[in-house]
């Protein structure tokens, strides 16, 4: 199967004809999100990306916002950079604290923990890179709680990542917050799908 890492206006269903199946494929997307939702720390999480999860988002961002064909291309241009392109992971991290005074004092300890985002695979890093199209750090060293990152993988690190035998992670280097997250063999079947042959 030729792996997806666009979607097109092709793909775009009309509306009415995404509210008909709009609740069962909610519910079949939980089964394709659970194994890639890696909790990292006490309030962090990776929520790794692929096309299902951004043909769902855009979908759902159309569908809702009922902007109609104005609003496709605008929907497309935000998310198909977080689709991965066969050489690379991309994950939305997310700071999740649900008390906002809390929340407000962690994110102004967090200023440039998009710098820091790392994949290990068996004694190799990645590091992450964020998406540039906005500051993530406020001039005043505040964190934002949402950020996109990718992990750029060579050939080899792919072949590593396959490998059942070697341990994979993903962590955050942050001084204020360093936690790291060993993947399930479940986890690392379903990301592993996000690279091509």
């Amino acid at each position: 199967m030729t792996l997806k890492t666009e979607v097109t206006r092709d793909d775009i269903l009309p509306m009415d004809e995404y509210g008909k199946m709009r609740k069962q494929h909610r519910a079949d997307l939980v089964n394709v999100k659970r194994d890639r939702r890696i909790p990292c720390g006490p309030f962090a999480t990776f929520y790794f990306e692929n096309y299902e999860t951004m043909w769902s988002q855009i979908h759902e961002m159309l569908y809702i916002e009922r902007g109609g064909e104005e609003q496709i291309d605008d929907e497309l241009s935000a998310y198909n950079p977080l689709i991965p392109k066969g050489r690379e992971l991309v994950a939305t991290f997310m700071i999740e604290i649900e008390d906002k005074p809390r929340r407000q004092r962690e994110l102004a300890k967090l200023g440039g923990i998009e710098e820091t985002f790392f994949m290990k695979v068996g004694d190799e890093k990645v590091m992450g890179e964020s998406e540039k199209d906005v500051d993530r750090t406020t001039a005043d060293g505040k964190a934002s709680s949402v950020q996109f990152v990718h992990f750029p993988f060579t050939d080899a690190q792919v072949k590593a990542f396959r490998d059942e035998s070697v341990e994979v992670a993903v962590g955050v280097g942050h001084p204020e917050y360093n936690h790291m997250a060993t993947l399930t063999p479940a986890q690392r079947a379903s990301l592993a799908k996000d690279f091509a042959d």
